[in-house]
């Protein structure tokens, strides 16, 4: 190993180390009981390294075989990352990490998340990417007693291509299942506000209630007051040349608020509802057989008289 004194100054070198070409020779080495090699820098980096091998080599390598890290990165600035990498080619990678039977790489906090990836792609990249060559999983999330996985998005909190598979319960924290429907195209569609009770036209679109015991009634308009559909079903465009220029979501079943109209007969608890002859609302369902085939569903709330709101379980029938 050579080791050459060099004037300091502006881009000048303080010590460099030249060896002959040889497999495994040296530039400079260092050996100590704390620190082999120390670089430090000003307005610069501490240790600077730069390879120009066509077979892999690494500008700069660090090994460790007693157990400890093979390479250590520390910062105190606030945004400063402790281990850097980056990538300046069309494909590859900023930082990778391999290993045999561990993990390749790792992330861990006290404090915020142990791995964060971020993105500007306008191309569909993501800010974190999981793949797995074999039969394994991409990417797994696990907390002993939070959430696993966290998903949020502007259009999509998450998007899966193939099949999902569920082992425990499924939450879903809205209130009923929806279904969207084209709304027809009337003058009267400005009662379709959520809430609105709604039957089907002869072209199979949506219009609110106006008849009692309408067995066209197809359901509610789902999302008035503090329910939100669970779940919705045949999201889509409108169709060309049926109904109107846009869809509602039905809630088909489960617990949704409802305009009803209580004028001539209260509604109680457990009551059956049909449609009313007030555009949207529902009615208590008195007569049992007009009722059949028009039942919207049954009552959970009451309203003693009037035109109010009850939660209805909706039920088609």
């Amino acid at each position: 190993m050579a080791i050459n004194e060099s004037v300091t100054g502006n881009d000048s070198v303080a010590i460099t180390g030249t060896a002959t070409p040889g497999e495994r020779t040296v530039g400079v080495g260092g050996r100590g009981d704390a620190v082999g090699v120390q670089g430090r820098g000003e307005r610069w980096h501490g240790v600077e390294g730069l390879s120009t091998s066509t077979i892999g080599g690494a500008g700069v390598y660090g090994a460790n075989s007693a157990g400890g890290a093979g390479v250590v990165g520390e910062t105190s600035g606030r945004f400063n990352p402790a281990v850097y990498g980056k990538h300046s080619g069309t494909e590859g990678q900023g930082v990778l990490g391999e290993a045999e039977n561990g993990a390749g790489a790792a992330g861990k906090s006290k404090n915020w998340v142990g791995v964060y990836g971020e993105s500007a792609s306008t191309n569909g990249g993501s800010g974190v990417w999981g793949e797995h060559k074999g039969a394994g999983t991409g990417t797994i999330g696990f907390s002993a007693e939070g959430v696993g996985v966290h998903a949020r998005g502007g259009r999509l909190a998450g998007l899966f291509e193939g099949d999902l598979e569920v082992t425990g319960d499924l939450v879903l924290t809205g209130g009923d299942v929806a279904e969207q429907f084209d709304v027809a195209d009337r003058d009267d569609t400005a009662e379709m506000m959520p809430g609105a009770v709604v039957v089907l036209d002869d072209e199979g679109a949506l219009a609110p209630c106006t008849q009692v015991y309408d067995s066209c009634v197809a359901g509610v308009v789902s999302g008035a007051g503090d329910r939100v559909p669970a779940l919705v079903l045949d999201r889509r465009e409108p169709r060309s040349g049926h109904g109107g220029a846009c869809r509602r979501a039905i809630a088909v079943v489960g617990k949704v608020w409802c305009h009803a109209d209580a004028s001539s007969q209260a509604i109680r608890v457990g009551d059956l509802l049909t449609t009313s002859s007030t555009p949207g609302h529902t009615m208590a369902a008195t007569d049992r057989e007009a009722a059949f085939g028009a039942v919207l569903g049954k009552a959970l709330t009451p309203l003693s008289a009037g035109t109010g709101m009850v939660l209805v379980l909706v039920g088609l029938g």
